[in-house]
Order: structure tokens, then C-alpha cells, then sequence
């Protein structure tokens, strides 16, 4: 008995030292990545980086302009694909039943998969062919990357829902659109919101897509058929410049966008504490 409590005790120990030893390799890439962003980044934040517009070279500036339009873009991007994709998640949860919900399962399914540059070619021939490289192009190339990631976490939010509020609800009389839109979507609030910025998180890093349909701009935003500076576009574009200055905006850029969706993931975990 002792000699297979050793055995065992040996083996518990093992295990123990390569999960931990596991955990320590794959987190030793994510905090390099932080640790140089930052230190290269840190030293670029300045009162004149959040309120100057991209310099040209030589010039010192910001990238106020980048985060006004990477913010333009995004609200835009959300009040395309928010909307569509809630009514989406709403289908494929109470209305499940029908030949349509399982097209628009599998069609958000492979949507979901495929290359941010696929869709941003698809923007572009759509709308860049048509008014050129603008905020509008661009937002409707995030959204759709945006509304498959809404309607599945909408519809598993959703289905969280006890079967039984339904019911008492329908009981009482209640037409079965206020049930959904007033009950349903009250209880499931949380989740669809963890949805969203979630989807939020995911394009406010692509530039992909923002390169094929927006283009570079240095200035101010000026209407929505024009183009506007983005930060993902920032940090492409100013990482391979041969000058200096516009590579410390690119490591600033990067600090500013990761700490931007670092943000947004922290809110997605407190959002979520209490449900799972």
C-alpha cells in the first residue's frame, strides 16, 4: 500500500509539474507581445499623441485622427451589424423550428470563417467600385464580420433562458413578440452584450479589410463617403516606414489598440462573472 501510495504521489507531482510547466509556455508569447508593445509604446504617450493628427515625415504629431476615425468606423460598423445580427440570433432561438433558421445557422457558421480579406474584397467590388474608398465601405466590410459572431452568441444567450418564463408568460396573455422583446431579451441582456463586445474586439484589430475598402488617410474624418484614418491601418502601414517617427506611432498605435480591446475583453469577463 505505501509503495502504491508513492507511485501515485509521484505521478500526481508529474502531472502537476507539466500542467503548470504547460501553462508557463504558452503564456510566456502573450506577455512577450505585451511587455515589447508596451516598452517600445510607452515612451510615444504624450498630451501631443492624443490630440495632434498623423505627422509626415520629420513632423512630430498623434494619432488623435486615427482614433477618431477607428471610433467612427466601429460605431458605424455596430449600427450595421449589431441590429442584424440580434434579429438573427432572435430567429435561430425562438423560431428554430422552421427550414430558414437551419440556412441562416450554417450561413453564419461559414461567414464566420472566412478571411477578413475575402470579405473586405467583397466590400470593395460592392460599394469601393462604386462611391471609392470610404467609412461607409469599410464599416459594412467589419460589420459583416461583426453579425455572425452576434447571432450565435444572441442565440445561445437566448436558450439560457428558461423555457418556463415563456410559458408563464404566453400564459398570461402576452403576445409572443412582447414576450421575446420585453422577457426573452431582458434575461438574456448580459449575454448578447458579451456578443457584441466581443465582436467589437474582433474587428477593432483588423486591417485587412480597412486597407482594401478605406485606404490610407492622414486627416480628419470629413463624411462618411470619404476615407478616415484607422489605427489598425496605423500600425501596418507605420511598422514598415523607413522613418522614425511614424515607427513610434506604430508601436503607440499598437500599445493604444491593444489596451483598447484588452479593455473590452476585461468588461466581457465582469459581464460574465456572475452567469458562468
Amino acid at each position: 500500500m505505501a509503495s502504491n501510495y508513492r507511485i501515485r504521489k509521484v505521478k500526481d507531482c508529474s502531472m502537476r509539474f507539466l500542467i503548470w510547466f504547460s501553462l508557463l509556455i504558452a503564456l510566456i508569447p502573450l506577455f512577450s507581445i505585451l511587455l515589447e508593445v508596451f516598452l517600445n509604446g510607452a515612451h510615444t504617450i504624450s498630451v501631443e499623441f492624443f490630440t495632434l493628427p498623423t505627422p509626415t515625415v520629420g513632423e512630430t504629431g498623434g494619432i488623435a485622427n486615427a482614433v477618431q476615425g477607428t471610433l467612427i468606423t466601429l460605431g458605424l460598423a455596430s449600427l450595421i451589424g449589431v441590429p442584424t445580427g440580434l434579429m438573427a440570433g432572435i430567429f435561430l432561438s425562438e423560431y428554430g423550428g422552421s427550414k430558414l433558421s437551419s440556412v441562416i445557422r450554417f450561413t453564419a457558421d461559414v461567414l464566420s470563417g472566412f478571411p477578413s480579406i475575402v470579405i473586405g474584397i467583397f466590400g470593395y467590388t460592392l460599394i469601393v467600385t462604386s462611391i471609392g474608398f470610404s467609412v461607409a465601405a469599410a464599416s459594412f466590410a467589419l460589420a459583416i464580420i461583426m453579425i455572425p459572431i452576434v447571432t450565435r452568441t444572441t442565440e445561445e444567450a437566448l436558450k439560457l433562458v428558461p423555457v418556463a418564463i415563456r410559458e408563464a408568460a404566453l400564459a398570461l396573455g402576452i403576445q409572443r413578440w412582447k414576450t421575446t422583446v420585453f422577457i426573452v431579451l431582458s434575461g438574456a441582456k448580459k449575454g448578447i452584450v458579451t456578443g457584441v463586445l466581443l465582436a467589437l474586439a474582433r474587428i477593432a484589430g483588423e486591417s485587412a479589410p480597412i486597407l482594401i475598402t478605406m485606404g490610407y488617410w492622414r486627416w480628419w474624418f470629413s463624411w462618411f463617403d470619404k476615407p478616415a484614418s484607422n489605427l489598425a491601418l496605423n500600425i501596418y502601414l507605420f511598422a514598415i516606414s523607413p522613418f522614425e517617427n511614424w515607427r513610434s506611432l506604430a508601436w503607440g498605435s499598437a500599445l493604444i489598440l491593444m489596451m483598447l480591446i484588452l479593455g473590452i475583453s476585461i468588461l466581457v469577463r465582469v459581464l460574465t462573472r456572475e452567469k458562468y
